[in-house]
């Protein structure tokens, strides 16, 4: 009866995932630093992370640091043929799987614990599973709430498996790093960190009045129920993204305006096929910037309706990045993506009589020629001679 009642949930979280995959698919990289990228480091495996490579990174900086780390360009066919086999096993395990991203998802167990066995149990077989079936290392945590396994999974690393006992949730909490708490970057860290708030555990005990003195209300709340375990949230099958989106590492050259503009256009034109593809229209569209010195800026914009038509997004983030202009002439530029939100449920655009018509049309027609012929059958005349970075789907933050 007691494993009937219980609430189980795994998080698993495969391990240096791009990396991974490359050290499969080629057993001269097993063992080896790998840096998945070109310019920038989109991944690294974890014998470059021992040698303090990260993500984003720049390649020259990742190089100092491991000289004998093996480069490689990114695949996303490879790892995204590897994801599927994944979730498939997911899958197999329980129906009640919420992807979270390409690598990592939560499994809810709760209801399997009779037939199944113990939440141990049915991580170590979903973990001999994937190794067995699809050659690569993964890490699974098990606790009652979806916070609580996530930060398991990230404890457990790499090629792990952690539990948090019934019972002893605080315990294992409290005396890890704020940092481990979500929602808590360098600023919030920072903040914490400079009244000697250094732990989980002394986030619970600040009380939730400081924390929203010192945070504002919505972070104070979070973090003050966070730091007690207190997670409502159960896993959610068939969740649809909220947002459709991609991004391109650049690398550290310099670049004319023209040549990210081209880019952004090549991100759209993916964007909205992919909007098309799943007949979901939106409505607020971002622009995301990622700089050589870490730094982050984003800029976004909602239109009056819900559109997946490829001019009327593109004209709105090239004006979006326009406006950003001046961040991206002061400091170098290593990323740029595009996201569309508030997406609609299925697909319904109100038509206007200010349509322009023969843009659909024309966007349905591309669409064709490119499933018929493969996505680089037709490419936008700017686009031309040049090597753009690797594109990769952005993920829900």
């Amino acid at each position: 009866m007691f494993y009937a009642l219980r609430v189980a949930i795994l998080h698993a979280d495969l391990d240096a995932f791009y990396a991974s995959v490359e050290q499969r698919d080629d057993p001269a990289l097993r063992g080896r630093p790998v840096l998945v990228g070109g310019g920038v480091v989109l991944a690294a495996s974890y014998e470059a992370k021992a040698r303090g490579v990260r993500t984003p990174m720049g390649v020259a900086q990742a190089r100092a640091l491991c000289p004998d780390g093996v480069v490689v360009p990114p695949r996303m066919s490879a790892y995204s043929a590897a994801s599927k086999a994944v979730f498939e096993i997911f899958r197999d395990t329980t129906p009640l799987v919420e992807g979270i991203s390409i690598d990592e998802a939560f499994l809810d167990v709760s209801g399997l614990l009779r037939v199944s066995g113990t939440p141990r149990e049915i991580a170590a077989r979903l973990r001999a599973e994937v190794r067995e079936r699809v050659g690569l290392p993964i890490t699974v945590g098990i606790a009652g709430t979806k916070f609580l396994a996530k930060v398991a999974s990230a404890v457990g690393k790499p090629d792990g498996l952690l539990e948090v006992p019934s019972g002893g949730e605080l315990a294992f909490l409290h005396p890890l790093p704020v940092e481990r708490l979500w929602g808590v970057g360098p600023v919030t860290s920072a903040k914490l960190r400079e009244r000697h708030i250094d732990t989980v555990g002394h986030v619970a005990r600040v009380g939730e009045a400081a924390l929203v003195s010192l945070l504002g209300a919505g972070a104070g709340r979070h973090l003050h129920a966070l730091a007690h375990n207190k997670d409502p949230r159960r896993v959610r099958v068939g969740h649809r993204r909220g947002s459709i989106g991609a991004q391109c590492a650049l690398g550290r050259r310099p670049r004319p305006f023209t040549e990210i503009e081209a880019t952004l256009d090549a991100l759209v034109d993916r964007v909205t096929r992919r909007m098309r593809r799943a007949k979901r229209a939106g409505r607020t569209v971002t622009v995301r910037l990622r700089f050589d010195d870490f730094g982050r800026a984003t800029r976004s914009r909602s239109l009056l309706k819900a559109t997946m038509q490829t001019r009327t997004i593109a004209d709105t983030a090239r004006q979006l990045l326009t406006e950003a202009r001046p961040l991206i002439d002061n400091r170098g530029l290593t990323l740029v993506g595009v996201a569309v939100s508030n997406l609609d449920g299925d697909g319904h655009v109100q038509p206007s009589l200010f349509d322009d018509t023969a843009d659909d049309g024309l966007d349905v027609a591309m669409d064709a020629v490119r499933d018929r012929f493969g996505s680089s059958s037709l490419t936008r005349a700017a686009t031309i001679g040049r090597q753009l970075g690797p594109s990769v789907p952005i993920l829900p933050d």
